[in-house]
């Protein structure tokens, strides 16, 4: 009986090879086609303000900034939240190759046996046997590669996700590192404010001896000086709170980090060229993963459209069985056969499902489509703050200027007794807030260039090192 199957199984094989391949060759072409999609949004104009410079990749360079590069590139190797990110790439990864089984035939063993006695009572029992099952779906309508496409799409959004996040990354480490450089400075000018009035106090003691001034002014001069410690507490507290920040950012336990910050911020370079906004949305990792999160979505809807179509799969099992060990591998039986399935009632449930992924699919889309006006707005927004931070600090500077020339000539005026003390210290006052209010629009204006190297930097590449990550 076995050699009649293995006979049959024998000069059946070829045509059943043939056969199969044929099949292979007809639906493989009926993978469903992959659709491009347009944002539904109006074709935009070009940006308001055309830069100079190209962005230097990766862009953060373009400040020249030695213990900047070293703080962004400690965060990419050390920051937990973009090491989650990573994890969350990794798990996309396993998912595809998981999927991607499902174009490949499933092969199982099974083995069993049972000792029987006492054996003449069991002489006809089959107590041995072991054989290997193969099960194959034909993908006739490309329903198995749609969903092995969606899962490359969810990869590719994967990896711009994780991408979109070193960018957001470098950011936060740029903006907390000149915050503390410009944190830094408000403290030196606070001190210097201290000294001024604490010298000012001394003179107008002096004065109020002679009796040429009232006791109230120096309570009103003695205000202004404490007004400037209280800006010293602050400008500490925030030098503190940046370091924090910092540490958290690059990953280590704030007790641990030390840094020094420097002096000065670096100089702004040229305004970047802004480009075209098409090509803003082909480099921008945030729309790229929009975009492929949107493909994903056709692809599973290509999925839910072909599970309402018939399903055709072949196995092909073989299997020795015997009442004896030794006689176990001598007789061999083999099967080769065919299941067609096909939905015939399902009571709206398969079209309830395509309703679903479409839908999904919608939001996707419309999805897809606010990512794109939000780098538009992010792009336009940096532009203009920047545009007018910069009028701003021009007016803020005259504005300085006048200030000590009229605190100047307030000063001369209450020396020669033409004007009370109290003009003098209003006068004061008003320029050292001016002071202060510079180095903020100052920093202001920095983080609205590094919003717009944000806004227009495309990805760059990145790769997380497991072995660095252990060992930190």
């Amino acid at each position: 009986m076995a050699h009649f199957y293995h006979t049959i199984f024998h000069h059946s094989s070829g045509y059943v090879y043939t056969f199969l391949c044929l099949v292979m060759l007809l639906f493989t072409k009926c993978s469903p086609k992959i659709n491009s999609y347009e944002a539904p949004i109006k074709k935009p104009e070009a940006f308001s303000a055309i830069g100079q410079d190209s962005i230097t990749n990766p862009w953060w360079k373009v400040f020249e900034d030695q213990q900047l590069n070293r703080l962004v590139d400690s965060a990419f190797t050390n920051n937990m939240n973009l090491i989650s990110t990573w994890y969350q790439l990794q798990e996309a990864t396993a998912i595809r190759k998981s999927q991607s089984t499902f174009l490949l035939p499933d092969i199982e063993a099974n083995a069993q046996t049972a000792i029987s006695r006492p054996e003449p009572d069991f002489a006809g029992g089959e107590n041995t046997q072991i054989g290997l099952t193969a099960n194959y779906e034909i993908d006739l309508w490309g329903r198995i590669r749609a969903g092995v496409q969606a899962e490359d799409f969810r990869l590719q959004a994967s990896y711009y996700d994780y991408q979109a996040a070193a960018m957001t990354l470098s950011a936060q480490i740029t903006n907390t590192w000149f915050q503390l450089i410009t944190a830094k400075k408000q403290l030196d000018l606070a001190e210097k404010q201290i000294a001024t009035n604490e010298k000012i106090i001394k003179l107008i003691r002096v004065r109020f001896g002679a009796g040429q001034i009232k006791g109230v002014d120096i309570l009103r001069q003695q205000q202004l000086l404490e007004e400037a410690n209280n800006q010293k507490l602050i400008y500490e507290t925030n030098i503190r709170l940046q370091k924090n920040q910092l540490a958290v950012l690059t990953g280590v336990p704030p007790q641990n980090f030390t840094i020094a910050a420097k002096d000065s911020l670096p100089q702004l370079p040229n305004q970047p060229e802004t480009g075209l906004p098409l090509e803003l949305i082909r480099r921008r990792p945030d729309i790229q993963r929009a975009y492929h999160n949107l493909l994903a979505a056709d692809r599973d809807m290509a999925v839910a459209v072909r599970n309402k179509f018939p399903r055709l799969s072949v196995n092909l099992s073989t299997q020795a069985r015997s009442n004896t060990y030794t006689e176990l591998f001598s007789n061999w039986a083999y099967t080769l056969g065919a299941n067609l399935v096909a939905p015939i009632l399902y009571w709206g449930r398969l079209r309830a499902e395509v309703d679903r992924t479409e839908a999904i699919k919608q939001q996707q889309l419309y999805n897809y489509g606010q990512s794109v006006l939000t780098a538009f707005q992010e792009v336009e927004n940096a532009i203009i703050r920047e545009e007018k931070q910069k009028e701003r600090l021009e007016v803020i500077n005259k504005r300085i200027t006048m200030a000590k020339k009229v605190n100047q000539q307030l000063q001369n005026e209450f020396i020669n007794g033409f004007t009370e003390y109290l003009d003098v210290l209003l006068s004061l006052d008003a320029q050292q807030q001016l002071e202060r209010d510079r180095l903020s629009l100052q920093q202001q204006l920095y983080e609205s260039r590094i919003s717009l190297y944000r806004a227009l930097a495309g990805s760059f590449e990145l790769e997380y090192e497991e072995d660095n990550a252990t060992e930190n």
